[in-house]
């Protein structure tokens, strides 16, 4: 048997620590969880999303009595800034979510669905995502999704079958 260890870097800031703007970026993502449909867990989730030609998408989660038809604020975010700009690459992402008015003290991570749709998104640019998870006590920062999501599938294992 052999093991393998996977390690990946998070750094932690302090809001005020990081560059304006990505400090603008997190503002945004709070800002977004004012636009959260969540009538049902009352936890909401903005995100904010910046393209490499400086544009800013934002998105929020949005539920549905009909689980699992709602749809997270990574991918709202995301899919908006594809729709509208398909050729620009994306290159930061900032996450918030905050329940019944008071956001969360530690980092919520995007769900797995949300990591592998932004990992697409750095396989099809050949370009990091960097990526803010915002809490109170501290902005978590990784370098691309390919950190946050180390044993990943990024498309290439169809390019073998």
């Amino acid at each position: 048997m052999k093991e393998v260890h996977i390690d990946t870097l998070v750094q932690c800031y302090a809001l005020e620590e990081l560059s304006s703007e990505d400090c603008a970026l997190v503002e945004k993502a709070c800002q977004a969880t004012s636009t959260s449909y969540s009538p049902y867990s009352h936890f909401q989730v903005g995100a904010a999303l910046r393209l490499a030609d400086g544009r800013i998408f934002l998105g929020s989660n949005q539920e549905n009595a009909a689980f699992p038809s709602g749809l997270c604020a990574e991918r709202t975010a995301f899919f908006a800034a594809s729709a509208n700009a398909p050729d620009v690459a994306p290159v930061a992402i900032a996450i918030a979510a905050q329940t019944r008015g008071k956001f969360l003290a530690k980092p919520i991570t995007p769900c797995g669905q949300c990591r592998q749709a932004l990992l697409e998104a750095e396989t099809r640019f050949h370009q990091p995502i960097r990526i803010m998870l915002y809490g109170t006590e501290g902005v978590y920062v990784v370098e691309s999704m390919h950190a946050l999501l180390p044993l990943n599938f990024d498309g290439s294992e169809l390019e073998r079958a």
